[in-house]
């Protein structure tokens, strides 16, 4: 039975954890370096709601281990820790049920003079950032070294250092050194491109001009030669409005008549061809006189012409 409630409880959790969307974690102060005996608090932060979150850190000694089990006090999505340690050092993030979690944080903590107050999150590209050199013992702002990868980068004499335009060659570990006080431990500065948005296509944008050509012209081609014109003032109200030189080409208006005419001839010519074999065949026909019906009487009415043409010039 016990089991059962156990199980039903981590069911309800991940419900809630589901229905709330990626949770955020936040420090304050917003620092990834702390002097021992700094006051922390971190916050799991959601859009919908923070209800079933809790925050987890890795150490050298512990790993995933949850606020109020031996470190920090637990009230509702927050975990403070009044009095912070060496120790306490190690990566936080917020969990929400099993294996939801939100963004890492990094958190140093030195027992030295001198920590170097650097972003807790990653720096987005073309965001300004500030760095801060500070003394444990000297409250008021000192002149500071600061340094990028082991190489010196600038000397401030308030202990401050802007980067107004941050880009990904920025990111690196820094330090930095305030003489006579000590230096500071490292600390890795992360830095992120900016998300790359696509533009949705807009629906009120009128057509490119080769595609009001080409409409043109198929309409041009499918309908008669009296009406191409319409039919492309038809297919777009800005057509008409268009230069001299984006408007279908003239030929396109003549395609109908020849189209018209190949058709005719097709359908003609085996007539007209016909007509003039016909007529080449009976032209070339031999003329001769019809056959009398009886050669023999025909030839004996020939020779009495003749005897009667013989007796009468006798």
């Amino acid at each position: 039975m016990k089991g059962t409630s156990v199980l039903w409880l981590l069911w309800l959790i991940s419900l809630l954890c589901g229905s709330t969307n990626q949770a955020r974690l936040t420090v304050s102060p917003s620092s990834s370096q702390l002097f021992e005996g700094d006051r922390l608090s971190l916050s799991c932060e959601a859009e919908d709601s923070p209800a079933g979150w809790t925050v987890r850190r890795n150490t050298p000694k512990r790993q995933g281990s949850r606020c109020g089990d031996g470190w920090g006090k637990q009230v509702g999505s927050s975990c403070t820790i009044t009095y912070i340690f060496r120790r306490d050092s190690g990566v936080y993030w917020c969990e929400c049920g099993e294996g939801i979690t939100s963004n890492t944080v990094n958190i140093t903590v030195t027992g030295g003079p001198v920590i170097l107050q650097s972003p807790v999150l990653p720096v987005m590209e073309g965001d300004s950032i500030t760095l801060f050199c500070k003394s444990k013992s000297t409250p008021s702002n000192l002149p500071a070294v600061f340094y990028k990868d082991g190489s010196i980068i600038r000397t401030d004499s308030t202990g401050h250092m802007t980067i107004p335009d941050v880009s990904m060659s920025d990111e690196g570990l820094y330090k930095c050194h305030i003489s006579h006080h000590g230096e500071s431990p490292p600390s890795w500065i992360t830095v992120t491109g900016k998300p790359t948005t696509t533009a949705p296509p807009s629906t009120l944008s009128p057509p490119s001009t080769s595609t009001l050509s080409s409409a043109s012209t198929l309409l041009s081609v499918s309908t008669p030669m009296t009406t191409p014109i319409q039919s492309t003032a038809m297919a777009s109200p800005s057509a008409t409005a268009l230069p001299t030189d984006s408007a279908p080409p003239a030929v396109s208006i003549h395609q109908p008549l020849v189209l018209r005419v190949v058709c005719h001839l097709v359908v003609f010519c085996p007539y007209v061809i016909t007509t003039v074999l016909m007529v080449s065949l009976y032209r070339q026909r031999p003329s001769a006189t019809a056959p009398h019906p009886h050669p023999e009487q025909k030839l004996t009415e020939d020779f009495d012409v003749m005897e009667v043409t013989i007796e009468h010039h006798f």
